[in-house]
């Protein structure tokens, strides 16, 4: 049951992992600046790894952020829809959804990801506020739109019924006991540069929650 606070170099960002039940397990928060508001995310426990990464790595790249785009792009291009009964995005499969809300004034980002409409089908959920660097809210969104397999113990998925396609294969023992190194390895090798200049906030871009 790891406990982690991570805090960023410039002491504006704080990563803190706690694995409550009934909380998110991942928080990253950022303080605001003279030129930016402050902003956050959070990521449910049965978060895929990968996606966390995408987010974190995109975070701390020594690259300035791309030109600005709906965080929408990368889903739409993978073949999400337009749900029936909400606003926002569904996968193909249907069991993911990602909905910009900015009905009552409010502003935030959310992804829910379930089976059915019953509390107990849920598999995770993420929130990021309306604040998020709209590149890093595209970091997620991309990462999720990702058709590539991820890499799991088969004991330790959760039950997903027929939405889950799986594919066994050995995998030799140094590949796994060295992966965290060798990934650390990659992300240290990386250039430094300045800081990267703030990215403007995001364009209001359709589909978003609408006034009911």
């Amino acid at each position: 049951m790891p406990r982690v606070l991570l805090t960023s170099p410039d002491q504006l960002a704080v990563l803190h992992l706690e694995p409550a039940p009934d909380q998110p397990w991942w928080v990253l928060r950022h303080h605001r600046t003279d030129t930016n508001p402050s902003w956050s995310v959070n990521f449910g426990a049965r978060t895929p790894v990968e996606i966390i990464a995408a987010f974190t790595d995109t975070l701390t790249s020594p690259h300035a952020p791309p030109a600005p785009g709906s965080p929408y792009e990368p889903l739409l291009a993978a073949g999400w829809q337009p749900a029936r009964d909400h606003d926002g995005l569904t996968s193909p499969d249907g069991i993911a959804h990602v909905e910009h809300f900015t009905d009552t004034g409010s502003n935030s980002w959310f992804i829910d990801v379930a089976i059915g409409g019953d509390p107990e089908g849920q598999v995770w959920k993420a929130y990021l506020s309306g604040t998020t660097p709209p590149h890093l809210i595209t970091a997620v969104t991309g990462a999720l739109a990702d058709p590539a397999p991820i890499a799991r113990d088969p004991h330790r998925l959760p039950h997903l019924g027929h939405h889950l396609h799986t594919t066994t294969a050995q995998v030799p023992a140094p590949d796994v006991a060295f992966a965290l190194e060798r990934r650390i390895d990659a992300l240290t090798a990386r250039p430094p540069s300045s800081t990267p200049a703030p990215s403007p906030p995001p364009g209001k871009t359709p589909p978003t929650r609408r006034p009911r």
